[in-house]
């Protein structure tokens, strides 16, 4: 990976004026600095400049990896996605649309990109309940808040794989990357009716699991 954003500053180069002239309207006092920032970076990153691709790189790459991770379960696959997906981001940047939201079109990549790896291992490595159970034991002290819910987290996770591929990133972008509908919707390119469908039908999936197979957490979180 390390080659390909290094060779990302070498392969173009931005002519005199271009940044200027690839500004958007968008570009307003209504932005907050980050935006504009971000913005700045991926004008650049088009035109070929030096580091812009790598500070976008080094500001998302936890973001990307995070999701990755839930989506598949093992953090070294997930590590391996992440440069999947900014060589993907590369290649494709120069069809971003700059009045659209960055973050919003990254999601989707790494959800795509995800999925594509399920698709071909077929498998879902995250760790055991009772692993992490027993690590939660031997940690919780006198944190019992804490305790609970990382029974309820673990349980959740392991429960994920029983979920349908659409579910799934419905699931890990609203409830546990925190987005809100809309957002989910743009991800997904689905209306937002038919993401509150597949929201419930993982909810619902997650529920029987967990009332199936650990009855004991779900008794602590009542």
């Amino acid at each position: 990976m390390k080659k390909h954003i290094a060779s990302f500053s070498d392969n173009q180069r931005a002519k005199d004026g271009d940044l200027e002239k690839a500004k958007p309207s968008g570009l307003n006092a209504d932005q907050s600095a980050e935006d504009k920032e971000i913005l700045e970076l991926i004008i650049k990153a088009q035109n070929g400049g030096p580091d812009a691709f790598k500070k976008l790189v080094d500001k998302y790459r936890s973001q990307v990896i995070g999701v990755a991770f839930k989506m598949v379960g093992d953090y070294e696959d997930a590590k391996d996605i992440s440069q999947l997906v900014f060589v993907k981001t590369y290649q494709n940047l120069h069809r971003f649309e700059l009045g659209k939201k960055f973050s919003t079109w990254l999601y989707r990549i790494t959800i795509n990109a995800s999925i594509d790896f399920l698709r071909k291992y077929r498998r879902y490595k995250h760790e055991s309940v009772e692993d992490n159970l027993q690590e939660l034991k031997e940690n919780k002290g006198d944190a019992e808040e804490v305790y609970r819910r990382g029974l309820i987290r673990a349980a959740i996770e392991k429960s994920l794989e029983r979920l349908s591929f659409k579910q799934k990133s419905v699931f890990v972008l609203r409830d546990l990357e925190g987005l809100d509908i809309k957002s989910v919707s743009q991800v997904m390119a689905m209306p937002q009716a038919t993401v509150r469908w597949y929201l419930h039908r993982a909810r619902s999936r997650i529920r029987q699991e967990l009332q199936k197979n650990y009855p004991h957490i779900l008794e602590r979180s009542t």
